[in-house]
């Protein structure tokens, strides 16, 4: 697949994982947020809780649940971490959760994926 073809692959997947979000009352903060350590896909706030989000589209359900390790999270977390103060206010609770997606599957939500 070309890397034009996985961009526009990946938007879509990032605007999908914004309507499911919604969905589930998020309110969307910012979306593609680059920092110099990487990008956070998608922000978003419910109550006291600011999510950061790592979105992952696959072609295959095996393609999917392998999308996301260690390696990757290390780099979504320090992100995050460049961008949390201009989010997060005192009080709240900041997280950071990836949403896996492939066609025809239900959304797999894996939420705290990344605990400092």
């Amino acid at each position: 697949m070309s890397r034009e073809a996985a961009e526009r692959r990946g938007r879509r997947g990032e605007g999908f994982a914004a309507w499911w979000l919604r969905l589930q009352g998020w309110r969307i903060v910012a979306q593609r947020v680059k920092t110099p350590r990487g990008e956070v896909d998608l922000i978003a706030r419910r109550g006291r809780t600011v999510l950061f989000l790592e979105v992952k589209w696959r072609a295959t359900r095996i393609e999917r649940d392998r999308a996301i390790d260690a390696h990757r999270l290390r780099r979504v977390a320090a992100a995050v971490e460049a961008i949390a103060h201009r989010y997060v206010r005192e009080d709240d609770n900041p997280r950071i959760d990836v949403l896996l997606l492939a066609p025809g599957l239900w959304p797999r939500h894996i939420v705290n994926a990344w605990q400092s």
